[in-house]
C-alpha cells in the first residue's frame, strides 16, 4: 500500500487540460437545431424499431445516447410510440413475422415522417437473404420493399458517426 502511494505521490497528476470552447462546432449545432425547427417545429423524435436484426446495429444506435455523441444535446431523441416518432430509424432485413407490425408502425408515424434504414440487413438482407431481393422463407428482404424509405445507411454495423450522418441527411433533404 506504502509503496502505491509513494508511487502516486511521486508521478503526480497526469492529465490533459479541458478543451476549449469550439465556436464553430456551437455553430454548427444551432444551424442543427434551427434546421429541425424549421422541418418539424419541435425537436426530432426517432422511433427505432428492430424488423429482425442481429442486434449489431442496435447497439450502435444506443452509442448515440451516451455522452460523446450527445444526440439529445443536438435536439433530437428516442421516443417509444411511433404516434410521438417523426423519423424510423429501422434495422435488420423484415422477417416474416414483423411484416404488419413494421406496416403498422409506419402508419402510425404522423406525417411528415422520415425512414432511414441501418445497415447492411436494412439496405438488401444481408447475411439473411438467400435470394436476389434479400427474401427468404423467414425474410421479406430489404426494409425499401415493405415500407418507402428515404435514407440508407450502410455498414455491418455502420459506425454512431455514420447513422447521425444519415439522420442529418434525411433531416436536410426534408429541409429542401
Amino acid at each position: 500500500m506504502y509503496h502505491i502511494v509513494k508511487q502516486i505521490i511521486k508521478t503526480g497528476i497526469k492529465s490533459e487540460a479541458a478543451p476549449q470552447p469550439d465556436e464553430a462546432m456551437r455553430a454548427q449545432a444551432q444551424q442543427l437545431q434551427q434546421r429541425i425547427l424549421d422541418v418539424f417545429g419541435h425537436a426530432l423524435s426517432i422511433r427505432m424499431v428492430d424488423a429482425g436484426s442481429c442486434n449489431g446495429c442496435e447497439l450502435e444506435i444506443h452509442a448515440l445516447n451516451n455522452a460523446y455523441y450527445n444526440l439529445e444535446g443536438l435536439g433530437i431523441k428516442f421516443v417509444a410510440s411511433p404516434r410521438h416518432a417523426d423519423m424510423l430509424l429501422v434495422t435488420g432485413p423484415v422477417s416474416r413475422h414483423m411484416e404488419v407490425a413494421l406496416k403498422r408502425t409506419y402508419d402510425a408515424t404522423p406525417d411528415p415522417k422520415l425512414v432511414v434504414a441501418i445497415g447492411d440487413c436494412a439496405f438488401d438482407g444481408g447475411i439473411f437473404s438467400a435470394a436476389e431481393d434479400g427474401s427468404s422463407y423467414a425474410c421479406c428482404g430489404k426494409v425499401s420493399g415493405v415500407i418507402p424509405v428515404d435514407v440508407v445507411v450502410q455498414g455491418c454495423p455502420p459506425t454512431p458517426v455514420a447513422i447521425m450522418q444519415g439522420i442529418l441527411t434525411a433531416i436536410s433533404a426534408k429541409a429542401t
